[in-house]
């Protein structure tokens, strides 16, 4: 049985045929969501379901909520910076 982690890197590597009709912008974004992906992939190998892309998919949509909360937390943050100056 394969490991879920040889899983992902061919999940991923499927996904390059989408990055391959991206702008050359927009793939560096891709370059970092992938990136991300990875960055949970100890995650990926924990997760149980009968869709292979769904640890795939939830580590990117993690990778991207914790983004999202940090810079939420950054913008809260700048009314007190502001009194402050």
């Amino acid at each position: 049985m394969r490991s879920k982690r040889i899983i992902l890197e061919q999940k991923l590597a499927e996904l390059n045929r989408f990055k391959r009709v991206l702008r050359r912008e927009d793939r560096e974004v891709f370059d970092d969501l992938v990136s991300q992906c990875r960055t949970y992939a100890a995650g990926c190998e924990v997760f149980t379901s009968p869709v292979k892309e769904m640890s795939l998919l939830f580590s990117m949509i993690f990778a991207q909520h914790k983004r999202l909360t940090e810079l939420e937390k950054r913008v809260n943050d700048i009314p007190q910076l502001m009194r402050r100056a």
